[in-house]
């Protein structure tokens, strides 16, 4: 099957890095160690995180695809920007 479902590995890799160097360190990851180091059960939290990421990510990647048939990418990526910087500011500001 070409198309949707065949793999091209420059996609592949820049998505994989994007991702790794996004996520390192970031909340997730803290959530990941406080949990495994309060339980000891490494495996389990391990399963957790990835399978949860795995939901996250599906969400993701199925809504891109959807609204990218009916939006700009440039139009997601300037929203997604703009939304960040709103969020960030609120937290500092102690709103959330």
């Amino acid at each position: 099957m070409k198309g949707v479902y065949s793999m091209d590995w420059k996609i592949f890799f820049a998505t994989f890095s994007a991702i790794f160097f996004a996520e390192l360190a970031d909340k997730t990851q803290l959530v990941g160690m406080g949990i495994s180091a309060k339980t000891g059960k490494i495996f389990t939290v391990w399963a957790g995180s990835a399978a949860a990421y795995m939901v996250v990510t599906a969400v993701s990647v199925l809504a891109g695809a959807a609204l990218g048939r009916y939006i700009k990418p440039e139009f997601i990526r300037y929203t997604g920007a703009v939304l960040f910087i709103i969020i960030g500011v609120l937290m500092l500001l102690d709103r959330i």
